[in-house]
């Protein structure tokens, strides 16, 4: 993937237009927000009375931090193109968080639509991530029909996901 600003990975400087090392970045990003997505996650629905200033500080400072890697690595369209599927996928998002809190024997109506906001932004940062390992998994980001086949198939397998996890929580 070329990279859409100068970005320094393991102490080399990579410039603009340069091919990044792609299969450093999916790990460790897959890793560090996981980590900070979880404790996000469990900050806002495991306790009780979490001071939602921290919650959007912890989770807030992280998140835009990523914004700036992701707008250098992947480049605006990539992340426009990221908040128009949240958009569309908000649903998604609703029923996988209801789903989960499902399982502590919560429900998302147990909090304020404030302390949703959080973990609801991981979700969409990782769930992009994730298509474009996707992506790249299947060398299709440079392939116009191969692309639309891969892209095809990673919403109607989401659709699956999320059609399935609705009837689960039901």
């Amino acid at each position: 993937m070329k990279l859409r600003g100068d970005m320094t990975i393991n102490g080399k400087l990579y410039r603009k237009g340069e091919v990044a090392p792609k299969w450093f970045i999916y790990p460790f990003f897959l890793f560090h927000m996981g980590m900070f997505g979880l404790s996000g996650f469990f900050m806002a629905y495991g306790a009780d009375d979490m001071d939602l200033v921290f919650l959007y500080m912890h989770g807030g400072i992280a998140i835009v931090v990523y914004l700036v890697f992701y707008l250098a690595i992947f480049g605006l369209d990539q992340v426009r193109w990221m908040f128009i599927n949240a958009g569309l996928g908000l649903l998604g998002i609703w029923v996988e968080i209801k789903w989960i809190l499902s399982l502590f024997g919560k429900s998302l109506d147990d909090y304020p639509m404030a302390v949703h906001v959080t973990p609801f932004l991981y979700y969409i940062l990782y769930t992009f991530l994730i298509r474009q390992l996707v992506l790249d998994v299947f060398r299709a980001r440079e392939n116009p029909a191969r692309r639309r086949r891969v892209e095809f198939a990673y919403v109607a397998l989401s659709l699956l996901v999320y059609g399935g996890t609705w009837l689960a929580t039901r």
